[in-house]
């Protein structure tokens, strides 16, 4: 479950960086990839979007330590998604580490999303920092949960390494967004992951994907983030279903040692994005 920094390199893949005084991460999230090539999603195809995503990332220039998969990278749960994912993400040639998200089937997704640089561990030790990936996935239902086993884990990683700034990733969102049928669809019984996370002093920022947004809020000392999907966007701040106008992307994080962040996302505004916005 835990993936420590070292100075060995598996064969063939990237060391997660021992002792950087900056950690660089990327966030990539809800890209519902299907089966088939022409899957599309409110008329967007997909797997066209995600690579333009995979090309901004390449050409951004930042200096890449690793990436954050963070749920629904598949649509149908599908094994050939995940192969296909796979090999998209093994050309990044950075470490990959991912949580499910309520699309995702988790057990074709550990036999079929593996590759040089793709990693289950969801204990990330870097630098300065640490990095806990929990599973908020019910299966079967949409909205999630972060179930007494994910919370004791969180609490035996942190207690692992107090002296280490934590970053803690999820899918489902940790706060409501102000968009009230996404808010319907996200965490239950959230108070009790948030009192954990108000009893660890060494917790910087929560991450998640969920709502196609861009959502970033700072509390008590605490950055509270979601991204944006590398698909179709839901439009922020609304009661009912409904497409938002803003182009796929991305967020990338810079985790510095003394435990502040800088963030920014970014956005593919080049795709033509002629949707279907019904519901």
């Amino acid at each position: 479950m835990t993936a420590e920094q070292s100075n060995e390199k598996k064969p063939g893949r990237p060391a997660v960086p021992l002792a950087h005084r900056t950690l660089h991460l990327v966030q990539i999230t809800d890209c519902h990839i299907f089966e088939s090539e022409q899957g599309i999603l409110q008329e967007l195809n997909t797997r066209r979007s995600f690579e333009a995503v995979k090309k901004a990332v390449f050409e951004s220039g930042d200096n890449t330590d690793l990436l954050l998969a963070t749920g629904d990278l598949s649509q149908d749960g599908s094994a050939a998604s995940y192969r296909y994912l796979a090999q998209q993400f093994d050309e990044f040639e950075l470490p990959v580490f991912w949580l499910p998200g309520n699309h995702d089937a988790v057990g074709v997704m550990l036999k079929n999303f593996t590759g040089i640089n793709i990693d289950a561990s969801k204990h990330i030790v870097a630098g300065a920092w640490q990095i806990v990936m929990l599973d908020s996935t019910i299966p079967g239902e949409v909205h999630g949960c972060v179930a007494p086993s994910q919370l004791d884990f969180l609490e035996t990683s942190l207690r692992q390494h107090p002296d280490k700034h934590a970053l803690v990733c999820l899918h489902h969102q940790a706060l409501d967004t102000g968009s009230d049928w996404l808010d319907n669809k996200g965490l239950d019984a959230a108070d009790r992951l948030l009192d954990r996370i108000g009893q660890h002093g060494n917790i910087r920022a929560v991450l998640w994907g969920h709502v196609h947004q861009d959502f970033h809020r700072r509390i008590n000392g605490v950055e509270w983030m979601s991204t944006p999907s590398t698909c179709v966007q839901f439009k922020p701040r609304s009661k009912t279903f409904a497409i938002g106008d803003e182009a796929p992307g991305y967020r990338h994080l810079r985790l510095n040692s003394d435990g502040s962040i800088e963030t920014r996302v970014h956005r593919i505004d080049y795709l033509d994005l002629a949707l279907d916005r019904s519901p």
